[in-house]
This record gives C-alpha cells, structure tokens and sequence, in this order.
C-alpha cells in the first residue's frame, strides 16, 4: 500500500530567488556535491516560459543501499528523480517530482508549491512512496516516506544558505 507524506519549509529566501536557484546548474552540482552519494546531473533545461526541468541519477551500489533495501535486494538499484517547477502567477510556482527505481519495483512522486510568506517563501510538498513488494514492501514505504520527510527540510536549508553565499 502506497505511503504518502507532506512536508512544509518557511524559508527567508523568497521565491523568486529559490526558483533562481532550481534554474541554475551551480546551484545543482553544489546541491549534488553536499549531499553526498554517487549522484549525476542529467539535465537541466530552462524554458522561454521560465519552466525548469531537473532529472538528477543517484547510483545506489549494493554497499550504499540502506539497510532494510540491502537485505531485499542484492544488486544495485538507480534512483532517478525528475523535477519540473512551472510559475504559477501570483508569486507562486508549481512543482511535479517524480521518483523511479530500476533494479526495484518501487517509484515515488509529488506535487509542491512554493509561494510567498512575508518577505520569505514556503514550500509545501505532498508526495507518495510506492514499493510493491510482498510483505517487506509496507515497512519499506515508510521507512522511504520518513527519509524524503526529514531530506526535504535539510535540501530547503542547503537552498536558503546556498542563496545566502551565492545569490
């Protein structure tokens, strides 16, 4: 049974500077290099009507997996994460992740939207795990489901302090 999880951050940052950010490939290579793990950028495109599409690989080696995948799965499983942020109007922008797993039956994915609060943004996400695998399957979904809830928080600090040294 799919797990869902939400997550909100207030951030300093308003929105215009962190969707800045989402459309600049320093700011992804910097995010890429904070968090560790065998990550690529795959693309980044920058649309004439400002929409920005992000597809990041992470290569989960056998040794990388976290322990209750390990114990399931012997061989290496790629997670790729697709990230489209669309304006909205109104000060707002809209958000779609999408989360596949190959070597896996497991996906994931999202809606966000990232609006003005005060003179600082929130972002609020709402997302779904996915890993359909008979009796392990549940456990892991809300293992993953904890995992994106507690990362998400930690990307949008990386974002404001990266905005604060760069923007």
């Amino acid at each position: 049974m799919p797990r869902s999880f939400e997550v909100t951050f207030s951030s300093p940052a308003s929105v215009e500077q962190v969707f800045g950010a989402f459309g600049n490939r320093a700011y992804w290579l910097a995010r890429i290099e904070a968090f560790g793990g065998d990550k690529t950028l795959d693309a980044l495109d920058v649309e004439p009507d400002g929409q920005v599409r992000v597809v990041v690989t992470e290569d989960l080696r056998h040794g990388a997996l976290p322990g209750m995948l390990a114990k399931v799965y012997r061989g290496d499983l790629n997670i790729v994460t697709t990230e489209v942020w669309t304006p909205a109007g109104d000060g707002r922008v809209g958000g779609d992740i999408t989360v596949a797993v190959t070597g896996a039956p497991g996906s994931g994915g999202g809606t966000a939207v990232l609006e003005r609060e005060g003179t600082g943004s929130r972002l609020a996400l709402n997302g779904t795990i996915r890993f359909k695998v008979p009796l392990v399957g549940g456990p892991i979904e809300s293992f993953l489901a904890r995992e994106f809830s507690q990362g998400i928080p930690e990307i949008q600090r990386f974002t404001t302090s990266w905005l604060g040294e760069n923007g």
